[in-house]
């Protein structure tokens, strides 16, 4: 037997079709907000929804038809402070131009991301930026059916309207810099494969280390999340492993501070016996005892992109749907040549 494929979820650009009428027509005539209409079309838009199926959704149900100028902005945690310092600059980008940004947020789970987001558009939020895109998760692409005016900011899923930092590039900057240094044997601390950001800066390390001759480095990337336990828990493993690496790139600051945790516990000194580069450049790591090299993101540009992105989306306007900002290079004291061979 055939396997079964689940139906398609049935659209409003569905229904506008076998109507014969616009979106606008269909929104309107299916919003139980306004008196029924009785006329030709009305009917015809009725009639076309229930011989499809057609259910109203959360989401769409949730767009108001006038701006209010306010943004909803989903983050996986605030705790993170890679999202707190992005968040900011949302509600920076916001202010300038009259608005406000509120946050909800979704442990970087994909059902609370779906229930923050029906919450905010129920709150009459004029759009969405998510820093919670996952490759293997279609809540993205849900949105772009509903209709959903929205950004994916930070992580990406290379469809839908985007703004973020080069990550490729990132993840090449920080390779090259130890490589430069003199080091070979560069573990990375790779972070979720779910994640645009921790995918594309494992591609700019592997670039990097083949540019270098280093083709095979399987066995020097190792997964991990996004936080400083995890970040000590891996370095742990890979400082007392056999062939313990001289460098270890981290995929963002915290679990680059975990394995600095992991480092001392293991009696080794940063940058003498281990250099160590992070990623994001988060306030704490120039202040760190030993100032942690790092790759900058700039937060800035990249919330002014989102809500730009955004407004061109409320205003029926066009423009480039995927913004990329560049990231910078921060060497500070965490990352010394390599100590030469006994």
């Amino acid at each position: 037997m055939a396997e079964r494929t689940a139906p398609r979820s049935v659209t409003i650009r569905d229904v506008a079709r076998a109507a014969g009428v616009s979106i606008s027509t269909v929104s309107r005539v299916l919003d139980d907000r306004h008196p029924p209409s009785t006329s030709p079309s009305a009917e015809r838009v009725r009639a076309a929804a229930a011989e499809l199926g057609y259910r109203r959704d959360a989401y769409a149900s949730g767009l108001r038809r006038q701006h209010t100028g306010t943004v909803g902005v989903l983050v996986p945690r605030l705790s993170d402070t890679v999202m707190a310092v992005f968040f900011e600059e949302v509600a920076r980008a916001c202010a300038a131009q009259a608005g406000f940004a509120i946050v909800a947020t979704t442990e970087d789970r994909p059902e609370a991301e779906k229930a923050a987001a029906e919450t905010l558009l129920r709150q009459r939020v004029d759009g969405l930026i998510l820093t919670t895109a996952r490759l293997d998760d279609p809540f993205a692409a849900e949105l772009r059916a509903q209709g959903v005016p929205h950004v994916l900011a930070l992580r990406t899923d290379h469809v839908s309207p985007s703004a973020t930092g080069d990550d490729e590039l990132g993840g090449y900057l920080a390779t090259r810099h130890l490589l430069d240094l003199g080091h070979r044997e560069i573990a990375l601390v790779a972070g979720p494969s779910y994640a645009s950001t921790a995918v594309a800066r494992q591609e700019g390390y592997r670039r990097a280390m083949a540019e270098a001759g280093l083709t095979e480095v399987d066995r020097l990337i190792h997964g991990s999340t996004f936080g400083m336990d995890s970040g000590e828990v891996v370095a742990r493993e890979v400082l007392a492993g056999p062939g313990r690496p001289t460098a270890i790139f981290a995929v963002n600051d915290n679990t680059a501070i975990g394995v600095l945790a992991a480092a001392q516990a293991a009696g080794l000194s940063v940058p003498e016996d281990l250099s160590v580069v992070g990623y994001n450049d988060i306030p704490v790591s120039a202040r760190l005892p030993v100032p942690l090299t790092t790759v900058r993101v700039p937060f800035d540009r990249i919330a002014a992109h989102a809500v730009e992105l955004l407004t061109q989306q409320l205003g029926g306007g066009t423009g480039s749907p995927q913004r990329v900002a560049p990231p910078t290079l921060i060497p500070r004291r965490s990352t010394a040549r390599p100590a030469p061979a006994a």
